[in-house]
């Protein structure tokens, strides 16, 4: 399990990219810290890796949470840390499935709290680097939303709610936007949330009854993004709002 090792400590991940077989998919990641978005969603290539843990050269797979993370690292984001939780890690990608990310950035796992990923909605059920995926069946396809977030683990140990944002994919300059803003568990049921700031092209709201923001779309531009906000949650993906 992925929350086996937030307790532990790591060491500074080098990442170096790996010859692999498998094609390595597009995904897109985001990379949500303790207080701060430590990386606006953006699409990277999940190829393979070699990262350093516990003082080993160790090989993560393409199309692997970790492949995803070292991909955001890439394209500019946070660099992390890495332990190699059941020590037998090596060269071979196959071998990666107890590799556990233990810092991201300045935040370190810390007690019961520490950094973890969801697969869309889902949280992920094996390690960042097992080689049989973030569910065991089967690796990252393209286009998938991979989020690592630093979780505070509840006394039920699941982690705070990931929001979501729902709306029309496009909105007349100046009129109005209805956006339903979801929260989800670990185990990517839903719940509508009350009270969590809508932002869209500069202009904001407030979700009320029933999770629904009613917020006025800007008298030009484009494209906007829409995404949404709450403390104590994770924030949403950027959603893409054609204005006009």
């Amino acid at each position: 399990m992925v929350r086996a090792a937030l307790a532990l400590a790591g060491v500074i991940a080098v990442v170096a990219p790996v010859t692999a077989a498998v094609a390595a998919p597009r995904v897109k990641v985001m990379v949500v810290g303790r207080s701060d978005l430590l990386l606006a969603p953006r699409t990277v290539d999940a190829r393979g890796v070699y990262v350093r843990a516990s003082g080993k050269r160790c090989a993560a797979g393409a199309g692997t949470p970790l492949a995803a993370l070292a991909g955001a690292r890439r394209a500019g984001g946070p660099s992390f840390a890495v332990r190699d939780y059941g020590g037998s890690c090596s060269g071979r990608a196959r071998d990666g499935g107890a590799l556990f990310v233990t810092r991201v950035g300045p935040n370190r796992n810390r007690g019961r709290n520490g950094w973890t990923y969801k697969v869309g909605a889902r949280a992920g059920t094996a390690g960042a680097g097992d080689p049989s995926g973030p569910f065991g069946r089967g690796l990252l396809r393209p286009g998938v939303r991979v989020t690592w977030f630093w979780c505070r683990l509840s006394q039920r140990g699941g982690c705070q709610r990931t929001l979501a944002v729902a709306s029309a994919g496009r909105v007349a300059r100046g009129g109005r936007l209805r956006v339903v803003v979801r929260g989800y568990d670990d185990f990517g049921n839903a719940r509508r949330i009350r009270g969590a700031r809508v932002s869209l092209g500069g202009r904001s709201a407030t979700s009320g009854r029933g999770g629904v923001a009613l917020l006025r779309a800007p008298s030009r531009g484009a494209r906007a993004r829409l995404t949404a906000t709450k403390r104590g949650l994770v924030r949403a993906f950027d959603r893409q709002v054609r204005i006009g």
